[in-house]
């Protein structure tokens, strides 16, 4: 089970690479493929479920794009 993940609205995101060069496990890339408004979105990369839910990209992102989801432990 994941601790932590994030999804970034691909729609809102605007590709500016903020949350890219602010997240400390490097887990999130430019997507190969287009948005509705010819960008190439910000999309997690984490197969490794390296996320720790620290929410550097969400704080970075201008449009806010990115929701941080963090396991709780009970």
């Amino acid at each position: 089970m994941k601790n932590a993940y994030i999804e970034i609205d691909k729609e809102r995101c605007k590709a500016c690479g903020l949350c890219i060069s602010a997240c400390p496990q490097g887990i999130i890339r430019f997507s190969s493929e287009f948005n509705s408004k010819g960008y190439h979105p910000a999309e997690p990369n984490d197969p490794e479920a390296k996320c720790t839910g620290c929410g550097f990209c969400y704080m970075m992102c201008p449009d806010v794009c990115i929701t941080v989801y963090r396991a709780v432990k009970v």
